[in-house]
């Protein structure tokens, strides 16, 4: 793209003297904090990927297997909790908190592009989805990745309007740098836009703000790329290795994936069976045609860029997992959302204060009843997946108890179906000889049994790895127990 290039959108005057007091949004915050702690219970066990984000810093259990695609964002964020206490409870609460601030400092960086209710329904929009509350109060990074481009986008803005703004170049950097520490591979697709108008449109280039976002990503991915040097033998063949871990990379459609998963699955992998029921799935069709409908408000309103821009974002921001990736998780499109809030927000707003006339009361109607179905629809399926994790979070806890009677305790090493995170309540280290998380040999697992205790777990279905037949079974909450003889004479049970 050329230098003589004209802006690709128009640009917004900040007035200082507007900018509107922030009260609306500090509350937003405040309520998504508590609607965390009410909705999913800070006692909800860790899953399986915290446990491996976890057990990084945590004493209370070996590390486990960390696999190509991770980064270390999460245990960096967990370890001022996980490595003095093994409460999840408390862990639970610190993440909630943190991620009440995190919404509140993303939301500010809007402040003077868009009016404050905007950026307080914006936010109160996007903490009332199932998937925000869900993942909020979790060790994971999706919510991070999320709140830091919501916050990267909006400074990015903030400087385009006044070079000057050294917070807001500071801001940008810092959001940039959240995102490329909780996941590089989604930083590159949420900033791109952003760097192309940098480095490609003339009026768009602000060498400082380039350098604070450059600066940003390294400090993230940097880490990410040495790590890549130092376990894999380079950055494209850990690349190669995180595109085998997720099925391979490449053109694939996953948007029937994603709308399957909006039932509260987790992890849609494989993703099959029946899309969920309309009322569950309207949110998602609306959202694109509102997103359109707020470009048009902001268009009338002078605020074109600031609402064109997250757009675009949010767009790429999608981009891989709607298209690029074989199977789904809710959680993978959180940056998209929190972007599309924005626009979502103000033509919500457009609607109910634009029109004149018999159809305000019309469309203020409808666009009531239709938010108090969405968050009826969004309740309910946080309240079945909170039910549904907890659930198996506890067949976990009475796998590990009946482990113990049977001498399995630390130091000791799991393998087999649901290892890793069973692993980690049991406070044992994890093995695996096949698949994704392959650390180790049968042989090594064999030795492992000669100086510790060592159990293989078969969930139902299943059958026991060929080293482990001959060892003694035991049942426990739907899963068979292989516990090798060593470590069930060396450490008896009470």
């Amino acid at each position: 793209m050329g230098s003589n290039i004209a802006p690709v959108v128009t640009p917004v005057t900040v007035r200082r003297s507007a900018t509107p007091v922030l009260g609306p949004v500090a509350v937003v915050a405040a309520a998504f904090t508590l609607a965390q702690l009410l909705l999913v219970p800070p006692g909800m066990g860790l899953g399986w990927d915290e446990t491996v984000y976890v057990s990084q810093v945590s004493p209370h259990a070996p590390a486990a297997f960390f696999s190509a695609p991770r980064a270390r964002g999460v245990p960096l964020l967990v370890a001022p909790v996980a490595v003095w206490s093994s409460s999840t409870v408390v862990l639970r609460v610190y993440l909630a908190v943190l991620a009440g601030v995190g919404l509140y400092l993303a939301l500010r960086a809007w402040r003077g592009l868009f009016p404050v209710r905007v950026t307080a329904l914006a936010g109160a929009l996007f903490a009332s989805l199932w998937v925000t509350l869900f993942y909020g109060p979790q060790a994971m990074p999706n919510y991070w990745v999320a709140v830091g481009a919501l916050g990267c986008v909006g400074c990015f803005l903030r400087v385009r309007n006044d070079p000057g703004n050294r917070a807001a170049v500071w801001g940008a950097g810092v959001g940039t740098a959240l995102m490329a520490w909780m996941r590089p591979t989604d930083t590159v697709w949420v900033t791109l836009p952003l760097f192309v108008l940098l480095l490609g449109v003339r009026e768009w280039r602000r060498p400082r703000l380039l350098a604070a976002m450059a600066v940003g990503a390294g400090t993230g991915a940097g880490a990410w790329v040495v790590e890549a040097y130092a376990q894999y033998g380079g950055l494209a063949r850990r690349l190669a290795e995180a595109s085998r871990v997720q099925g391979g990379l490449g053109w694939n459609i996953a948007v029937d994936d994603q709308l399957r998963s909006l039932v509260g699955r987790t992890l849609c992998r494989p993703c099959t069976g029946d899309l969920p029921h309309p009322a569950i799935l309207a949110w998602w069709f609306v959202l694109p045609v509102l997103a359109a409908i707020g470009l048009a408000v902001a268009v009338r309103a002078g605020r074109a860029t600031p609402t064109a821009v997250p757009l675009l974002c949010a767009t790429t921001a999608a981009v891989p997992y709607l298209f690029l990736i074989g199977y789904a998780a809710p959680r993978f499109l959180l940056p998209a959302y929190a972007l599309l809030a924005i626009p979502v927000a103000d033509a919500l707003l457009g609607l109910v204060r634009g029109p004149g006339g018999a159809w305000r009361p019309v469309l203020g109607a409808v666009v009531v009843l239709g938010v108090v179905g969405h968050l009826a629809a969004q309740y309910a399926v946080l309240a079945r997946t909170v039910e549904r994790t907890t659930a198996s979070h506890r067949d976990w806890d009475r796998a590990v108890v009946e482990l113990r009677r049977l001498g399995v305790r630390p130091p000791c090493l799991l393998t087999g179906d649901y290892a890793i995170p069973i692993a980690y309540y049991a406070g044992c280290g994890s093995a695996h000889t096949r698949g994704n998380n392959a650390n180790t040999t049968p042989d090594g697992i064999l030795r492992a049994a000669a100086r510790m205790p060592v159990a293989a777990l078969v969930a139902p279905g299943g059958g026991p790895p060929g080293f482990a037949r001959s060892w003694p079974a035991h049942r426990a909450a739907g899963f068979r127990l292989y516990v090798a003889p060593l470590g069930e004479r060396a450490l008896p049970g009470p």
